[in-house]
């Protein structure tokens, strides 16, 4: 019955009991055109990210990349905690990831699966540039603290999701 009222609008639900309306999702870049990003360029041991265009110029620099626990040489199992190096490709984005915002890259590629399987055991996977832990009141986690990924300010990974489409080439570099 009060469903229905509600429903007819005979009454109304007080302001205070409904939900916020949900902040839009941020725009995720198209595929690019000219002038646009067409390389993500990791500088592990710099500690820097930068995005660059079809004629090689930097469009955006991001300095003080936080890696996987030990982030020195590239990722070779499920679980060593280092951050890839090779060149892959950022396939899609997850905006309800655990972390504010995240790209994924696409890291295993076939040389990676094999070298893993040769050893027997897994290369791992789930790799991402993303933002801070959700939850995080403000700033960023302390030191390097991924299990491999890339993580920016939520700031820095708000614009990279917005400049960054799927299929974008990335550059992971010692």
């Amino acid at each position: 019955m009060i469903i229905a009222a509600v429903a007819l609008g005979l009454f109304s639900i007080p302001a205070a009991c409904q939900s916020p309306p949900a902040e839009p999702p941020l725009q995720r870049a198209s595929a690019p055109e000219a002038g646009e990003i067409v390389l993500v360029r990791v500088e592990k041991g710099a500690r820097r990210l930068v995005l660059l265009d079809a004629a090689g110029a930097a469009r955006r620099t991001y300095f003080g990349l936080q890696l996987g626990d030990a982030p020195q040489g590239h990722k070779q199992f499920e679980g060593d905690e280092r951050t890839p190096e090779g060149r892959y490709v950022i396939d899609y984005g997850n905006p309800r990831s655990a972390y504010h915002l995240s790209l994924h890259v696409s890291y295993p590629n076939a040389a990676d699966k094999a070298f893993a399987e040769s050893h027997g055991k897994p290369p791992g996977g789930d790799i991402f540039i993303h933002g801070q832990p959700n939850g995080l009141a403000v700033g960023r986690a302390g030191g390097d603290w991924t299990d491999g990924c890339i993580a920016l300010s939520n700031a820095e990974i708000e614009e990279l999701w917005t400049l960054v489409h799927d299929g974008t080439p990335i550059e992971i570099t010692p």
